[in-house]
This record gives C-alpha cells, structure tokens and sequence, in this order.
C-alpha cells in the first residue's frame, strides 16, 4: 500500500544522500513529500528535490497559511524521515523546537519518525547530542546510523549518514508488520566477559549492535520485550526492559528466568565458552608471576542448548553461530551441525572476523531450520537482518 512519507533534510554535507533516500521511497511507489530546511537548500537546491520527489517542496513556516499547511503536512504522514539529521536538528527536535516548517511538521504529527544522523565524530560523542539521543529514542524515534567512514575533509570515524538503502529499509520497517502484538520476546545482546582479577578480564568483540536492533525491531512489530545485554558499546533502548549482566553464569541466570514465560527466545549474544578456574582477588602482578603467566579455564554451561531442552511447549528458540570460517560451503556445514547439536528451531549463521560480523554497522546471515534447511538468507544493515530474522519467527509462529 503506498504511503505519504515526509522527508525532512537538514543542513550538512551528506544532504546530497538525501536524494538516494527520495528515490527509492518514490521507486517503491510511495507518496513523498520533501521538506528542507533553509540550510539544506545550501546544499541541494528544491529544483533537485521536486524534480526526485514528484512533488512540490515547501520549507516556508509562512507559505500556505490558509491550508494550514504548517500542521497538514505532518497531520497527513504515515511516516517521517529526517535525513541527514545534523547535531542542531536533533536538539532541537529532542526540546521540541517548531522553528521551521519541518520542526512545525513533526510536532504536528502522530506518525513514526525515523532519524538518521550525520555529523562529525566530536559532534557525534559529545555528551550533548548523547543525551539527546537518548531522549529521543526514549520516545520511540528511531536512529538509523551513523555509520563509521569518511566524512567532510580527510576526517574519518563514527558519524557518516547510513546509506539510503539501509535507511529506507529500517523506516519502512518500523510501520511494517505488527505480527508479534502479544507476544512476549527475549534477546541477548553483547558479549560476556570472565573476570580474571578485579581489572582484568576474558572477552570478545560482539558489540551489541545485531542484538539491539533485534529487540528493537521485535518492539517495532508489537512484541513485549526484555533485552538481557552483556556489556554492551551501544547505548541500549530507553523504550524496552533491560537488564544488565556481564558473565555467562550472570546471562545464564537472567536467561532462564526471563524464558520461562517468553514466547520467543533469540540468543544473540556472544557468550563465553570457558571462564577461568580461579579469579585474583587482587590485582595480578607482572613482577610476582614472572614471564609467563598460567591460567586453568573450565568450560562455562551451554545456555543454549539447556533453553532449547527444556523451553516450555510452543516456545521458538533462536540462537547464533558466529564463525571464522571463510569457506561458505564449509560454514554452512559447520552452521547445520550446531542447529541439530544445540536442538533450535533456527539457527543464525554468520561468518565474523577482524572486519566483519562484530563491531560493525552490516552482518550477512543465513538462517537454517534445526534440521539444517535454508530458510532465508539476509544481508544489510544490522535493522535489516533483524527484520528478516523475525519474518521467519513469524512465520514459524502463524
């Protein structure tokens, strides 16, 4: 069903991208109406913008007053998109600002908003625009990005403005399917750590991230969910229950609580396999244990495979492999045999490595039934994958 989508453009450099986001809203049959702010028409001008959106592009607070156009636009969304969003927007929409006939639009409306910042990376970390990330997701607006790459000059790091693509397909995700209204979800996110002594610890790389949009976009489509996050590198969501663990007994034990009544149960976390035998009550010292330093590791339990025996009846259990393999006949083989060993109903496989998988802004997956069959294949943004993992659930579950 095509929809009435407002995009708001704000004035930074990656407003040029903005064009790619019209295109593929328009391209996808959807009704979309363009307003910039006098800032962003520095950098691509209206004639740009109505001859991609099909639409004439109003930025006036004052043009249109006898149709109200100031509150109409925004009255009539069914979605609104602020692409790129700058440092200034974004404070200015976390205080509620209506300065302009974009702040004006959002204000007015009761449609979802989907933001995706760009901006420099001190801009980015500064506490100002964290907290006011914060705020807004708080209130269930969703942050797409940024991404980490090139940005104005010879700059590089967090901040870069998510592709079109990818924020294309978050928005319209987040009016997708609400097929999981009464359902109860639980997912695991980040990695868990082994304590070696009070400072030191045993560890992985998973930042989260594939686990957060999972809950997320589980929110997204209706469910009631808990996220059980292992030390997490991103800020996790105001909007959802959180509970906080750092290692595997700790998740283990939040785990089986939580499942006993959820409907659904997705283990994205990267959990330790071993954890040390004995832990330091103090500081371990480089001088006392000499040039080489021993440690004994036992093997920590299996939460997976333990929740897939014994998860109550109808429940969906969901669980990751994440593997170093490079061959892609040989991962799938290494995927299938964890699906049957663990006893899942899907299993998600994904290779990882110095540069992909953990701690990035994309993942590729396949996913397998328990008994090994290909039942999708996703790759993109990580709101992307999360997405095409619940279509699965969802239709194991209707």
């Amino acid at each position: 069903m095509p929809l009435n989508i407002v995009v708001g453009v704000t004035g930074g450099i990656a407003a040029y991208k903005a064009v790619g986001v019209i295109r593929a809203l328009v391209l996808a049959g959807h009704d979309v109406h363009v307003i910039p702010t006098e800032a962003a028409l520095r950098f691509v001008g209206r004639p740009t913008f109505e001859a991609i959106s099909r639409n004439p592009v109003h930025s006036e607070l004052y043009e249109g007053v006898a149709e109200v156009r100031h509150v109409a636009i925004g009255q009539a969304a069914d979605l609104i998109i602020v692409a790129p969003a700058t440092a200034n927007s974004i404070a200015k929409l976390a205080s509620g600002l209506a300065d302009d006939l974009l702040g004006n639009s959002i204000l007015a409306s009761t449609a979802p908003v989907v933001i995706a910042p760009a901006m420099h990376t001190e801009m980015w970390q500064n506490p100002a625009t964290v907290a006011n990330i914060a705020t807004l997701r708080s209130r269930g607006i969703t942050v797409v990005g940024p991404g980490v790459g090139q940005l104005t000059g010879k700059d590089a790091g967090p901040g870069r403005m998510s592709e079109p693509d990818d924020i294309v397909a978050a928005a319209l995700a987040v009016i997708g399917p609400r097929d999981l209204i009464g359902k109860r979800v639980l997912v695991t996110a980040g990695g868990t750590r082994e304590a070696l002594d009070p400072v030191r610890f045993i560890g992985n790389r998973s930042s989260g991230r594939q686990g957060v949009a999972l809950a997320l976009a589980a929110a997204a489509r209706g469910a009631d969910v808990t996220l059980v996050a292992a030390n997490l590198e991103v800020a996790p969501p105001a909007s959802i229950q959180v509970i906080h663990v750092v290692s595997t007994l700790e998740l283990q034990a939040a785990v089986i609580e939580q499942a006993a009544t959820a409907d659904v149960v997705i283990m994205a976390a990267a959990v330790s396999d071993y954890r040390p035998e004995t832990v330091a009550d103090a500081k371990i010292k480089k001088d006392v244990q000499g040039d080489v330093l021993q440690l004994t590791l036992v093997k920590n339990p299996d939460i997976l495979q333990g929740l897939a025996a014994n998860r109550p009846t109808g429940q969906v259990v969901v669980g990751f492999a994440a593997e170093t393999e490079p061959d892609d006949a040989a991962l799938l083989a290494i995927g299938r045999a964890k699906a049957a060993r663990k006893g899942v109903d899907y299993l998600v496989i994904n290779r990882v490595g110095w540069t992909e998988g953990f701690a990035t802004e994309r993942n590729q997956v396949v996913i397998v039934t328990g008994a090994g069959v290909i039942v999708s294949e996703a790759s993109g943004s990580k709101t992307t994958v999360a997405h095409s993992i619940l279509d699965t659930v969802s239709k194991h579950e209707s």
